[in-house]
Parts: C-alpha cells; structure tokens; sequence
C-alpha cells in the first residue's frame, strides 16, 4: 500500500496507462521531461518525441487495443522534488483477460518536480 501523500507522483504514472489504453502517443509522453531516458530491452531512447515516435508505431501495430497492469512496489521520495517509484508490470495484449507469466517485467520510473508538477526523468525496466 502507497502513502496517500505519494498520490501526485503515481497520477504521473496512472495518466501513462490511460494515454497507453486510449493508444495516444501523445499523451503517453506528456508527463515527460525533455531530456527523459527510456530503457527497456533493446531499446535506449532519449526524449519525448523518441519514445512518443516508437509508442505511435507500435499502437498502431502490435500495441494496438492492448492495456497495461502495473502494481506499484514501492515510491522512495529522494528529497522533496525527485522520487523513485518500482513496480512491477505486464502489457495485456487485446483480447486477453490475464497477464501472460512470462512478459512480467520490473520497473524503475525516476520522477522530478518541476515548477510544482511531478514528471518522468527515467524509465528502466527489466524481465521479472
């Protein structure tokens, strides 16, 4: 269970997974500082628009209908404007009902406030 006070930084996330739903690459990338890092296997990607461009391609493709469970793990607060948020997560393809074992994967999301607004800095996530 999160700490009701970590709310604002988890809606950084619970947006992501809304915009991830609704296949809008757009929005998926909105929370994102300019400089954002993405790490997942295969692929390194700096910036929202590289990631805005990789999510859009694969919405339309593969992705397309799919939706993500994400449990978080834990929220690290790193002083009063950065936090470190674990989770673990699956992509539910569409049509499916249940996560797959094998495409669990464990998350890191680094999230800064800037000008009163929490965003993602970095994203890394391995296979569970």
């Amino acid at each position: 269970m999160t700490d009701p006070k970590d709310r604002e930084i988890l809606a950084v996330l619970d947006n992501l997974y809304r915009a991830w739903a609704d296949n809008d690459a757009d929005a998926f990338v909105a929370d994102y500082t300019e400089d954002m890092t993405s790490i997942i296997p295969g692929s390194y990607s700096v910036g929202p628009a590289a990631t805005r461009d990789r999510l859009a391609e694969s919405f339309a493709g593969p992705l397309k209908g799919s939706q993500v469970r994400d449990q978080v793990q834990s929220v690290r607060r790193l002083g009063a404007d950065a936090a470190v948020v674990v989770s673990r997560s699956n992509v539910l393809m569409a049509g499916e009902t249940q996560p797959a074992d094998d495409r669990w994967v464990l998350a890191t999301w680094t999230l800064t406030r800037r000008d009163g607004r929490w965003l993602l800095a970095a994203y890394h996530n391995c296979p569970a």
